[in-house]
């Protein structure tokens, strides 16, 4: 392997990216490349990286990198971008591993309204055409990037389904701001984590997040957008400052499940590159990363938005009937539910059962969790949520 593909400084990534986004070297605002040193240097110095897990790193860098080169580029040469409205939003939030990205894809099928799509969050320039958007060419480029994934974790599908034409989630789109726990959940990168949880100006990726969504949505168009991740919880304030009409469906589940799953997630994706994933460190980092975001934006809710209109989603609800959980969505945001939406939900259900592409196993023992030590910890989220255990 050449030392160039493998190169993980800021001036080869930097140049790397301008190559691919037709020489455009524009990335904006300062903290875009504060978060790019801190995400390079972490990844030098701590993240246990295999030569093919350093090129790993390169390439998914890069990519963040030449998406922001172009995405700021279109935004200039094309000044009606900037007037697109993003209107009333309906966003997914909540702990890993609850079933928001069923969830999300579920809404998703209603067409009247508009996710992101993961071909044009991988390939977002030129912006999308509505006479090309289901034949655009960068769809097939996006579906041939899977086969790797799958051939190397065959596992990860059975976790997390692939496609270029499934909904992405926003935790994605936020990596093209170097302000992402997209990152740590790949690679094992601490120190640029602690940075993203506890310095980073959130409003700056809110920001840049208003601008993703008016470029995908400048000429493809749809009455609402429906958005899913769990890393609004790192700044929800700053999500309901920017869209203070939107609707939130926060997702919930029993700890125990929710991080004993997303320790299993994370694991396997590191694996990918790296020979050296802690199973029980992952588990250890990521749930006191998660319990201290998940109470922020509960305090959040409580103290700074209390107006703002949420769905409390259950996960045992949502696996008992995933339809009826949509329906009350639709009701308590007073959505209408056409029949064409309803016929393409119930289609996309039937079509997608649990356990289509493999059982996901794992047990709290394997990742060194206390089952009733997470619960004791998470006791005021469960009582206040009104989460009873599930079976392990």
């Amino acid at each position: 392997m050449s030392d160039e593909i493998s190169d993980l400084s800021t001036e080869s990534i930097l140049a790397e990216a301008s190559r691919r986004a037709g020489g455009r070297t524009n990335t904006g605002e300062g903290q875009f490349l504060e978060g790019l040193q801190r995400l390079c240097d972490s990844l030098e110095s701590e993240a246990r990286l295999t030569p093919l897990g350093r090129m790993i790193a390169r390439e998914r860098v890069i990519l963040s990198t030449a998406n922001r080169l172009n995405y700021l580029a279109d935004r200039q040469r094309n000044p009606s971008i900037a007037q697109e409205k993003i209107v009333a939003p309906v966003v997914v939030v909540g702990m890993p591993r609850t079933g928001s990205t069923i969830l999300h894809d579920i809404l998703a099928q209603d067409p009247d309204s508009r996710a992101p799509l993961t071909w044009e969050t991988m390939f977002p320039s030129p912006p999308p055409e509505p006479e090309t958007f289901e034949t655009d060419s960068r769809i097939e480029a996006c579906d041939a990037t899977f086969p790797g994934v799958d051939a190397q974790i065959p596992a990860f599908k059975a976790m997390h389904p692939m496609g270029a034409r499934l909904s992405q989630e926003c935790v994605t789109s936020m990596a093209d701001t170097m302000v992402s726990p997209l990152f740590h959940n790949q690679f094992r990168v601490h120190r640029y984590q602690d940075w993203v949880d506890h310095e980073a100006d959130w409003s700056r990726v809110y920001e840049f997040h208003e601008w993703q969504l008016q470029h995908l949505g400048w000429k493809v168009k749809r009455d609402r957008w429906v958005l899913k991740t769990g890393a609004h919880m790192w700044g929800l304030e700053y999500l309901l400052a920017r869209y203070p009409d939107a609707r939130i469906v926060f997702t919930h589940r029993d700890p125990v499940k929710s991080m004993t799953s997303y320790a299993s997630l994370t694991s396997l994706v590191r694996s990918m590159g790296s020979d050296e994933v802690d199973p029980t460190e992952i588990a250890e980092d990521w749930t006191a990363r998660i319990k201290r975001v998940l109470e922020h934006s509960i305090s959040v809710r409580t103290n700074d938005h209390p107006r703002a209109r949420f769905y409390e989603m259950h996960f045992q609800d949502f696996v008992a009937d995933q339809f009826a959980v949509v329906e009350q969505i639709y009701d308590a945001f007073d959505l209408p539910m056409t029949g064409e939406a309803a016929d393409r939900m119930k289609a996309f259900i039937a079509d997608n059962p649990k356990g289509k592409h493999g059982i996901h196993r794992y047990s709290p023992e394997e990742y060194g969790i206390d089952p009733e030590r997470i619960r004791e910890s998470f006791r005021p989220y469960m009582e206040r949520f009104g989460l009873e255990p599930e079976t392990l």
